[in-house]
């Protein structure tokens, strides 16, 4: 396997920077979000990088929230040095100095990725998408948009959104003729939010909320919804593991980005760059679909992907022309105030 000049010259000085450190040197350690994604890490990225480098890596799960990483960096005895965190904690993370302003000459150069992947603090691990999911087998004549979603009588029976106002307002508003690149402008009117909820009202008696990511496909395959919000890697999952006939409709989806940090003042410092620039080679990230369908973030690794599986990710070209990148600086600043408004709403 080909291991990149400047991660190989940062592995092979490892034994002798460990042997100096002391009682104090400790294992690398990267922490994702567990279950099959991470099992997918596994076995393309954290297995293959300690072959080939003799690094040893600890890789650990976490549940999220900034507080958690507050608490482990400010307490000083973190035990963590690369984290995967979603575009939210990479935001507050950043403004409050808890993770590393990257060197980008380190892990390949800012070109080397998508420009949705680069922050000053993060480089994207993966791209995933909230998707419109339905089932082939009930629904012969396919949704083709989130206008179909809202039109019961084309489609009737129940339908299920996300609850809380996260994703749904936004495909409320591109259902209700707002283009996706012009949706964030319009929510962040008070004219934009009344117009979401209004849209909402029409579908009402016809709405179920789901709040765990798992509930999607259950509900396509029960039989409970005809339609749903999905993340689109659960879509596939279904379809491969179970055997399940559902349809995805990439057109008005919402794209997001995890990105790996690296915490403050860690003492792995040169080992996690060896180990994001591992990660973040076109030749191992094209690896990773094939376990998982999650799109990646450099720009060449699309190439390698084998094209029939390529047509099921995110970052395939078809499906990101439509897209609208998830507004994490939007929702930072509004989701208390939103969330409010949504449960009123929700509780009538």
């Amino acid at each position: 396997m080909r291991i990149p000049r400047t991660a190989l010259a940062a592995c092979l000085a490892l034994p002798l920077a460990a042997a100096s450190a002391g009682a104090d040197a400790r294992d690398l350690t990267i922490v994702s979000w567990g279950g099959a994604y991470q099992d997918a890490q596994k076995k393309v990225y954290f297995e293959p990088f300690k072959a080939a480098t003799g690094t040893p890596l600890i890789d650990e799960s976490w549940d999220g929230g900034i507080g958690v990483l507050r608490a482990r960096v400010e307490g000083g005895n973190s035990t963590w040095d690369v984290v995967q965190v979603e575009s939210e904690e990479l935001a507050l993370g950043c403004e409050e100095g808890l993770f590393e302003t990257l060197d980008w000459s380190k892990i390949g150069g800012k070109d080397a990725y998508i420009e949705e992947a680069v922050d000053e603090c993060g480089v994207g691990a993966i791209v995933y998408n909230f998707v419109l999911g339905y089932d082939r087998d009930v629904l012969k004549d396919a949704p083709t948009s989130w206008a179909d979603f809202f039109d019961t009588e084309k489609y009737p029976g129940k339908r299920a959104l996300r609850h809380g106002p996260k994703t749904t307002l936004e495909f409320a508003l591109i259902a209700d003729g707002v283009a996706p690149s012009d949706v964030y402008d319009v929510l962040a009117t008070d004219e934009g939010v009344d117009r979401a909820f209004a849209k909402l009202d029409t579908i009402r008696d016809d709405l179920i909320f789901w709040k765990a990511g798992a509930q999607p496909p259950q509900l396509l395959a029960s039989g409970e919804v005809v339609m749903t919000s999905v993340y689109n890697g659960r879509v596939d999952a279904a379809n491969r593991d179970d055997n399940r006939n559902f349809g995805i409709v990439w057109d008005g989806s919402l794209f997001t980005i995890d990105s790996f940090v690296i915490l403050r003042d860690s003492p792995n410092l040169e080992q996690a760059y060896a180990l994001l620039e591992f990660v973040g080679s076109a030749e191992n990230q094209a690896k990773l679909p094939q376990e998982i369908a999650y799109g990646v973030t450099n720009v060449d690794a699309n190439a390698s992907v084998d094209p029939a599986r390529l047509a099921d990710l995110p970052t395939a070209p078809e499906n990101m022309k439509s897209a609208v990148e998830l507004d994490a600086e939007f929702w930072l600043e509004n989701i208390d105030r939103l969330t409010e408004r949504f449960n009123t709403w929700a509780a009538r």
